[in-house]
């Protein structure tokens, strides 16, 4: 169990890491030291895709960490604020490369500065092309910047978390999943350090929004259709007759917020896989999902999330998607998707939130 303490200068509520006896506050950098823990925790495990115990991970805790970040901006004080976390994986040089990541990140940073007035300033870029070492996409940076994303936010705020890069799932050890796997999010480390779950995503991003704020996820990985783990997945046929389905837990764990509003636009549902691919842009290799997301931006198709979802699903549904390269997590099912698809093994974009509502009458806007 995560130990809830406030930071002794500033009182920002923390989260204290299983066996740490200090931390260090991401906001003012002070200090809080805690008494010794009584024992040691039991070490614990992930899971890869073909369900077998791998890495040794240290126990998740949402930021903050016990080191100060000089790249965080201070927190917003004014109604109205903008800000977003980018994150742009490559994992360039291992076998796990992709090689639309990094435009994917440009691309969604030009959008969100030139067509929803992001200011520069307030976007934070974290790609494996960075020299600044607390920009480069570790686990603890993303988390960090997750932390960042949500501190200090409120009514009024629009904040946005887009994802570009390999994902997986895991097994689920709480039971609130119903395949009975956690999706993941993997940064540039995660063979030293482990993936990032769902279950940290969204204590970390989605349980603290307050009422009248609202954040968007744009997660283009493989397995992401509930990587933010939202209580309610909207299910949308090809002609776009669409229903909600109940996907809050069974063991009654909350996973709404705290009055904001979440959106998630995901690259493919929990089962499948997202592609790496040049068939959309004909000139540069993109994640299928954040192209498709964009394009009907530009393209005026997305005055409501409904209009902008079933286009994103019509752009994917009828290019060729065979060329692409699959954002799975691990050796052996990176393998298996190369196979599938070349049978032509297709990806169907998801939208999740928070709460249900009239997909074509609640307009979009970042």
């Amino acid at each position: 169990m995560q130990k809830v303490i406030d930071c002794s200068n500033c009182h920002t509520t923390l989260h204290l890491p299983e066996g740490a006896i200090s931390i260090r506050c991401a906001v003012c950098r002070a200090i809080t030291h805690v008494a010794a823990p009584r024992s040691i925790p039991a070490p614990q495990f992930y899971y890869n895709n073909n369900h077998s115990t791998s890495h040794r991970l240290p126990p998740y805790a949402p930021a903050p960490y016990s080191g100060s970040v000089p790249w965080a901006p201070a927190p917003p004080s004014a109604q109205g604020s903008k800000r977003a976390v980018i994150c742009g994986i490559s994992y360039k040089g291992s076998e796990y490369e992709l090689k639309g990541c990094l435009n994917d990140a440009k691309c969604m940073k030009y959008m969100l500065v030139n067509r929803f007035n992001f200011p520069e300033s307030s976007i934070l870029m974290l790609t494996d092309d960075e020299t600044d070492p607390y920009k480069i996409p570790t686990k603890k940076n993303i988390r960090m910047a997750l932390y960042w994303l949500v501190h200090g936010c409120q009514a009024g705020d629009s904040l946005v978390f887009h994802y570009s890069g390999h994902g997986g799932q895991q097994k689920d050890e709480n039971g609130d999943e119903i395949d009975g796997f956690d999706e993941t999010i993997l940064p540039v480390d995660f063979e030293e350090e482990g993936m990032i779950i769902d279950d940290e995503i969204n204590e970390t991003i989605v349980n603290p929004l307050p009422r009248g704020a609202k954040l968007h996820a744009i997660v283009d990985a493989c397995h992401s259709g509930t990587v933010l783990d939202l209580p309610f997945l909207c299910k949308m046929t090809a002609s776009g007759q669409y229903s909600w389905e109940d996907h809050r837990p069974k063991n009654g764990q909350n996973k709404g917020t705290s009055g904001g509003e979440v959106f998630c636009f995901s690259g493919c549902d929990d089962n499948q896989t997202s592609a790496d691919t040049v068939a959309l842009s004909k000139v540069t290799s993109t994640g299928a999902m954040t192209f498709s997301f964009i394009q009907a931006i530009e393209e005026g198709q997305a005055a409501t999330y409904g209009t902008l979802i079933n286009s994103m699903k019509a752009t994917i549904r009828n290019a060729n998607l065979l060329d692409g390269v699959g954002r799975v997590a691990t050796i052996l099912t990176l393998l298996l998707h190369r196979k599938t698809v070349l049978q032509g093994l297709r990806q169907e974009p998801q939208l999740t939130a928070s709460e249900p509502f009239d997909a074509y009458a609640k307009p979009f806007s970042l």
